[in-house]
Parts: C-alpha cells; structure tokens; sequence
C-alpha cells in the first residue's frame, strides 16, 4: 500500500509499504482522511517518536475493512474515528487514572505505523463508530478536539471567566468553540497571523489582536491559554493572568523552549500554572461533541491534500498557511 514514511530527521517520502495485518482484538481501517498536527512536525524534527522510520499520522478516521480473530464490536464497512493513544495499564500512572501520562505511553502515528497511508491498525477499543451524518472525511477532527476537550478538563473553568488564547490555528480556534459553551464570559484570541485572526472572528469573538496590549483587559484575564508553543507568546501570556487566575499550557513546544517565571507573583497571586497532555477520556466525548455540531468542517478544515503531496502538504503547514490540514489516501 502507498503511505507517507518519515524516513530521517528533515525527510519525507511517500512510499509503498506491506499491507497491515490485525492482531486478535484490532482492525483495519480504510484512511478516509489524516490530519497533520504540530506533533508531526516535531516527529519530522527528531523529537517524540521514539525510532524513525514511522508512518505517521495520529488524527484519521475511515471505514473497517478487516477484524482480527477476537473482534465482535465492529464488522467491515462500520465507519470509525481512531483515539491513538496507546497505554500499558499497568504503570503507577496508568493505575492511577493518569494514562496519558504513562510510563510506557506510545500513540498510533508516533510509536507504530499510523493513519497518513492507505490502511492503518487500531485496537479495537480504540475506535469509535461515527453516526450516519458525520462524513467520515471530517471526522479526523475528532482527535484534535479530544485534546481540546482534555484541556477543558484540567482547566475546571467556572461560569462568567474572561478567557485570553494565544493562537488561533487549529487547536486555538478549538478552545475557542469550548470556550464559548463553557460558560466564559469572554474570549480575545491574540495572533499575528491576519488571515487566522479573520477566522476566529468568523466564530465569534469578543477581541482579536496582533497583541494583548491591544486588548482592554488591564487587569489581566482569568484564564489565559497558549496554544502556540512559541515561546516568546508563552512569556508573554504568564504576565496576561489576572489575580487567582490559570495559565494552560496547551501548545507544543520544542523540547529546547524555555521561559522565565515569576514566583513571588505566583505565590502572592495565587496564580495556576498547569498543562495539557494529548488525551484522557475525552475521545468519545469529542465524539459526540462533533456529531452534536461543535464544530464546522468547512471552516475548520482548510484544505484536502491527496497523500502524494504528503511533503508538500507538511510544508504548507510548517508556513502556516491554511487551518487544518487533512491528506486524503
């Protein structure tokens, strides 16, 4: 089958590689869609996935196609969204209801082959039959907004916050969309990129800007999001958080990325500074959060790359041009 291969730090090919073969409780999915992701990027950088080459590819959904010997769930031709995390359960963290956090964590697309190729595996367990009115080729949305809501999760947001984002790529307008049925009060979204800020206006904001200083908010905001990575949007979005307020880490950043705190201000302000890691029982609430409407396809999804241009297509993303970017088998 063709599949996109990261070979080496800084290379991608598409190549041809062996059909997969389920084990005893997995399947074979048909990739109907794959979504690229800041992880892919940082997998293309030498970081996260343990050994290369990988397929990559951990946001896709498709139709089964093959079951393995013990699968009794799903049967061909049921159409699924793929949750990649991949656990032990059986680690300290695992045991402790922290499976994101495992000792042995491994994820479809990072540690083993993923979705950005003709047919992936996937346990059993893993997958998540979409209603009849999802189209199979959004529904690559679901992971990234699995991780969204996983970022909600930790944040425990109370009613009436005013909420500052940093970013409004795909991930940020996310938070956005669950920050306005959250209960916030408001939400500015801060980016330097025009064409990204336009569409966080689409959504519905309260204030987009190129920096928070144009924003009215001197006080600060009560929660305040960073879903960039950069670390020069990070340093700044710690002085953004008002008084007995939460800075989430949401972003990826690179592994070098480093930004100075302030513990006295922490300390007399009561300030919470905390992350978000992937997903945690949030997929198949993603699930039903995007079967409900959450959130619009057309505007999240900006462009269909066949997965030929798998190179290309991961380029455009590095640039940042376009929202969510899928490959199309």
């Amino acid at each position: 089958m063709k599949a996109a291969v990261i070979e080496s730090v800084g290379r991608a090919v598409v190549t041809e590689v062996p059909d997969p073969v389920p084990g005893p409780r997995e399947v074979v999915v048909e990739v109907a869609a794959c979504g690229l992701c800041g992880t892919d990027l940082h997998i293309l950088q030498g970081e996260f996935a343990p050994k290369l080459p990988i397929v990559p590819g951990h946001e896709f959904a498709g139709e089964v196609v093959g079951v393995g010997t013990q699968v009794t769930e799903l049967s061909p031709g049921d159409r699924v969204a793929v949750d990649p995390s991949l656990y032990c359960h059986e680690c300290r963290y695992c045991r402790t209801g922290h499976n994101n956090l495992c000792e042995r964590w491994a994820a479809i697309g990072v540690t083993t082959a993923g979705g950005a190729a003709r047919y992936a595996v996937a346990p059993v367990a893993n997958c998540v039959r979409l209603p009849e009115h999802v189209r199979t080729e959004d529904a690559a949305l679901v992971e990234p907004l699995s991780c969204a809501v996983r970022g909600y999760d930790v944040l425990r947001s109370r009613l009436g916050a005013h909420v500052l984002i940093y970013g409004s790529g795909t991930m940020g307008l996310m938070m956005l969309e669950l920050a306005k049925r959250t209960g916030a009060a408001s939400v500015d979204v801060v980016d330097v990129n025009p064409a990204r800020l336009e569409t966080a206006r689409r959504l519905g904001v309260s204030g987009t800007a190129d920096s928070a200083d144009e924003l009215d908010r001197p006080q600060g905001w009560d929660v305040v999001v960073d879903a960039t990575g950069n670390a020069a949007a990070i340093q700044d979005g710690l002085g953004r958080v008002a008084k007995a307020g939460t800075f989430l880490q949401f972003g990826v950043a690179d592994y070098a990325t480093r930004v100075t705190i302030d513990p006295y201000r922490i300390y007399n302000q009561e300030i919470t500074i905390t992350g978000s890691m992937a997903v945690l029982h949030s997929f198949e609430r993603a699930a039903e959060l995007f079967a409900n409407g959450v959130l619009d396809p057309e505007v999240f999804i900006s462009d269909r790359i066949p997965l030929e241009r798998y190179p290309q297509a991961l380029e455009q993303f590095a640039a940042g041009v376009g929202r969510k970017i899928v490959v199309v088998p």
